[in-house]
């Protein structure tokens, strides 16, 4: 019982200093991307590296690898995109095959709903502000 007290509150930290961390660093973009490709990479590293240490081949790699994301249903969305698929559902146009004026359509209604995001972000940063003062 006293470990899953610990396990929780350990949690607890770590997940309060993520969306600390976060929002900071979602202030500086680039700065952001930085940071998280150097995690990504590491991750890789150290899994490659791993794999390495305790002799798995590249054939058993293959094999496992494809094994793990097809049973945890990412082999296909890692390799094609989340994006394209939806879009074959829904039979959207390929970028090619699209004329200009739909795409100067889908253009606008991405600035539209980039600015009422951004009027809705004002708001809740002015409300975060609000609460933080009570």
């Amino acid at each position: 019982m006293e470990r899953q007290n610990i396990l929780r509150r350990i949690i607890r930290l770590f997940d309060k200093l993520e969306d600390k961390i976060r929002g900071k660093l979602s202030h500086h973009p680039i700065f952001y991307a930085i940071i998280g490709g150097i995690g990504v990479v590491l991750f890789w590293r150290g899994v490659w590296h791993t794999a390495d240490d305790i002799g798995i081949g590249s054939l058993v790699s293959l094999f496992l690898g494809t094994v793990i994301l097809l049973l945890i249903g990412v082999f296909v969305s890692a390799f094609i995109g989340n994006r394209l698929i939806i879009s074959g559902l829904i039979g959207e146009k390929k970028i090619e095959e699209k004329e200009q004026a739909e795409i100067e359509t889908e253009e606008a209604e991405l600035r539209n709903l980039q600015s009422t995001l951004s009027r809705v972000e004002k708001k809740l940063d002015q409300f975060e502000a609000e609460m933080k003062k009570k």
